[in-house]
């Protein structure tokens, strides 16, 4: 007579249960997988590329200022730190926009409206210097660009 260990049989019931949690599972992520990628794809459409190009042109021309800046004070020119100190704080401001904008975030208009008033500051300091410094009137420029696309935005 042979006895059978009960341990070793399958549980019908049990391997039912977990093959239709499993195909549940793949069901519900194949589903999610879909409407992300969806909403990945609508999320990106409304991405405003005029206002991450242009905080991202103040950065390019902001750290080519502030390169500008830091050998002038080498040399001696103090008269230039003002326009360093403003420069700095776009470089942070613009940064932070140019993600935040491709990031589509809620707290963008609000941002863009801090923003818009550093960019104004550094316009102001740098066009002191733009008639002397190339690298500062190119700043300015950028500067005035990136207030028109934040103004756009917090409006």
């Amino acid at each position: 007579m042979t006895t059978t260990n009960k341990s070793q049989q399958p549980d019908n019931h049990s391997r039912r249960h977990l093959l239709l949690s499993a195909a549940a599972a793949a069901t519900t992520l194949a589903a999610g997988d879909t409407f992300a990628a969806s909403a990945h794809q609508h999320h990106h459409n409304k991405i405003d590329s005029s206002l991450v190009d242009s905080a991202l042109d103040c950065v390019k021309n902001g750290q080519a200022c502030n390169d500008h800046c830091i050998e002038l004070v080498k040399q001696g020119d103090t008269s230039i730190a003002d326009c360093m100190a403003s420069v700095s704080e776009m470089l942070a401001a613009c940064t932070a926009l140019s993600q935040l904008a491709s990031y589509q975030s809620a707290h963008l208009a609000d941002f863009a409206k801090v923003c818009s008033a550093i960019c104004k500051d550094c316009e102001k300091q740098c066009n002191k210097h733009a008639d002397k410094h190339a690298q500062c009137k190119a700043c300015a420029d950028s500067c005035h660009d990136c207030i028109q696309a934040c103004n756009k935005i917090a409006a």
